[in-house]
């Protein structure tokens, strides 16, 4: 194959991995004929390799994309960048479509962790040890095994729009048409096809939250559960105070990862209206801002804004795991 004529991007990936195992090379070379006494620096010299990777592919992007944050498109040099200020960040707070954009991604984060995990939850619960739990248990986490796009795909198809006096192909209008309604165009009309997208989501992320907590469930132990029923607290009661304190850690995560996940949501979107119809979310606009309408400055803004939102949330998970391993 001749990579002279691939383009330069594929040409950078190329001498980025010889690169790699060359250093790679170099340090097994090195670790095998001298001899080092402290593992510490055995540890440091094969971290190295993941911290130049993690450096290379994150670090030094990161912050470009911060820096060109504060540029817009120089109308006077095409294909050019030029010094903007805070002119981005102004425009993703006060501009309509970006505002709305952002409520968009502020109901996401809001519904789909807590919807989720409480779906989950139940679930959980209500099939925990009785007959045929295996199955009921793959019947939720089944949509996990579907990729987003594919999950879009088939929700696209239930929301289905036909007109009245055509036969219905999606499944929800032909329940309305059985129930002597008339068919709707639901990922139309807003601010309600947000919320059909979401639904989306908490299909699939409900099996994850299912699964997580199930586990936990099982994990407390037998005489606290015991204990609670010689003390004769009703279900209600066990549900809520020794099951639900029993299970916070597993519940602290399952919120935790599905909410980063609901940051970063684009498929669905992208697979099921595009964006069009006010459903676009902070991911996508900041795909489309960055390649399709060729703006990288308003494209960055939205990335490292993100990425402000995602950093809190995973300090705290830190924060989260270090407390669990003092108590332990």
């Amino acid at each position: 194959m001749d990579f002279s004529n691939e383009p330069p991007k594929l040409l950078e990936l190329l001498y980025g991995v010889i690169a790699f195992l060359a250093v790679v090379g170099v340090l097994l070379f090195v670790l095998d004929k001298l001899p080092m006494r402290k593992e510490r620096w055995i540890a440091l010299t094969f971290l190295f390799p993941a911290g130049a990777l993690l450096t290379i592919g994150l670090v030094i992007p990161a912050i470009r994309t911060f820096i060109l944050s504060f540029t817009k498109p120089d109308i006077a040099h095409p294909g050019t960048n030029k010094f903007a200020g805070f002119e981005n960040y102004i425009w993703m707070f006060t501009e309509p479509e970006s505002r709305h954009t952002l409520l968009n991604t502020l109901l996401w984060v809001l519904l789909v962790p807590t919807v989720s995990t409480a779906v989950g939850l139940i679930y959980s619960v209500l099939v925990d040890r009785s007959r045929g739990e295996a199955f009921a248990k793959s019947l939720i986490f089944m949509p996990m095994a579907i990729s987003f796009v594919g999950a879009g795909i088939i929700w696209k198809f239930i929301y289905e729009y036909r007109p009245e006096d055509e036969k219905q192909l999606g499944l929800l209008n032909q329940l309305v048409v059985w129930l002597g309604g008339t068919p709707q165009q639901w990922l139309l009309k807003g601010p309600w096809n947000t919320l059909f997208l979401i639904v989306v989501l908490i299909w699939i992320q409900a099996g994850f939250a299912m699964v997580v907590l199930s586990a936990a469930i099982k994990a407390i132990p037998a005489e606290i559960v015991e204990a609670a029923r010689l003390d004769g607290v009703t279900p209600w009661q066990m549900f809520w105070r020794v099951t639900v304190p029993s299970i916070r850690p597993a519940l602290i995560v399952v919120l935790v990862t599905i909410t980063i996940a609901t940051l970063k949501v684009f498929d669905i979107v992208r697979a099921m209206t595009g964006g069009n119809f006010g459903t676009s979310v902070l991911a996508y606009d900041m795909y489309n801002w960055a390649f399709p309408f060729d703006n990288t400055g308003r494209g960055s803004t939205l990335a490292v804004f993100l990425f402000l939102l995602v950093t809190p949330i995973v300090i705290y998970q830190i924060r989260n795991l270090r407390q669990q391993r003092e108590i332990r």
